[in-house]
């Protein structure tokens, strides 16, 4: 799908708009926003540790993760969008500070979305708009299908949707090579294998496939580490891909191409913004193709030079094509 116009936005060609000059971003000129820290018990008894900014009561902002990340994936969108928006950005059930249960059953996708649903609801919300990169966004396309209520909007950051990507995974032999780690991941000695060296094989994920440049700072690099080898960390995050039915096919399993996926069980009713790093050496622009067809109301930002790590490499481009969407009628 072609990249489409949003109502309220100051141009038609709003993507390339934003590319050649930032959308305005009023918050530069107001006071910087204090983050908050939060240990949250869902109704359930998971514990989530929770980053926050702004005034609860204004419009909801959830912000998810993805691996190997934790909330400070999302520490400059908190600072911009809790000027005008009470924001959430949990740790995901597994990583850094919040609780790690045992079991990979504890990693599929319905505990996931209860996790959101329960944090939406400790704070008094009943819906939100749902922003999510990598595994957070693939938590956010279920909720959205399956509770499609709870979000007015969405928005996904190089995440693909589950139709395109089993059906990628089952019949394109790039996604297939590109997804080849997922097997890794999901093997016994994962953890340790990428804990060694001091997290060497973690770190040189975030390098940008044709600049070298890694998509973090010293700070950020220092946070990463401590919540990587925090106790039983690394081996509850690899639980996701343990957990998940979409993987490659091998010699000895079908993977996706076993899985029959109705796509009427994953249309996404609500506008959906999709921001995606054209760089990314994962998840290939394949996954766009298509993507209209369970998502109708859709709307492409692609980032040509940016990598997976598109929310730390354009900060800026990607909060001001979140505030162009949210401001669309």
């Amino acid at each position: 799908m072609q990249i489409q116009a949003l109502r309220g936005c100051t141009t038609v060609a709003w993507c390339g708009y934003l590319r050649r000059k930032p959308f305005d971003l009023d918050h530069q000129h107001k006071e910087p926003c204090l983050l908050q820290h939060h240990d949250v018990i869902l109704s359930d008894g998971q514990r989530l540790h929770v980053a926050s900014s702004g005034k609860v009561g204004r419009p909801l902002l959830l912000f998810a993760h993805g691996f190997p990340e934790c909330w400070a994936a999302w520490q400059t969108q908190l600072a911009a969008f809790g000027q005008d928006h009470f924001c959430l950005a949990p740790d995901l059930r597994g990583y850094n500070l919040s609780g790690k249960p045992e079991g990979i059953a504890a990693y599929r996708v319905q505990p996931l979305m209860d996790d959101f649903l329960g944090l939406m609801r400790h704070f008094g919300y009943e819906q939100c708009v749902l922003v999510a990169h990598d595994w957070g966004g693939a938590v956010a396309w279920s909720l959205a299908a399956r509770e499609p209520r709870s979000l007015s909007k969405l928005v996904i950051i190089n995440s693909p949707h589950p139709i395109p990507f089993a059906r990628a995974l089952a019949h394109n032999p790039k996604q297939q090579a590109a997804s080849q780690y997922m097997l890794r991941f999901r093997e016994a000695d994962a953890a340790e294998f990428l804990l060694q060296d001091d997290c060497a094989r973690l770190l040189a994920l975030f390098r940008h496939p044709i600049t070298g440049k890694s998509a973090l700072d010293e700070t950020e690099i220092a946070l990463y580490k401590q919540a990587w080898n925090r106790p039983g960390a690394m081996d509850a995050m690899l639980n996701y891909y343990r957990a998940s039915p979409l993987v490659p096919p091998t010699a000895g399993q079908a993977g996706a191409a076993g899985l029959k996926l109705d796509p009427e069980d994953f249309l996404v009713p609500m506008p959906t913004l999709v921001i995606w790093g054209e760089q990314d050496q994962a998840l290939l622009p394949v996954l766009l193709e298509d993507l209209g067809a369970v998502v109708p109301d859709l709307h492409i930002y692609r980032v040509p030079g940016a990598s997976h790590w598109v929310v730390h490499e354009e900060p800026d481009a990607v909060e001001a094509a979140i505030r162009c969407f949210l401001a669309a009628t």
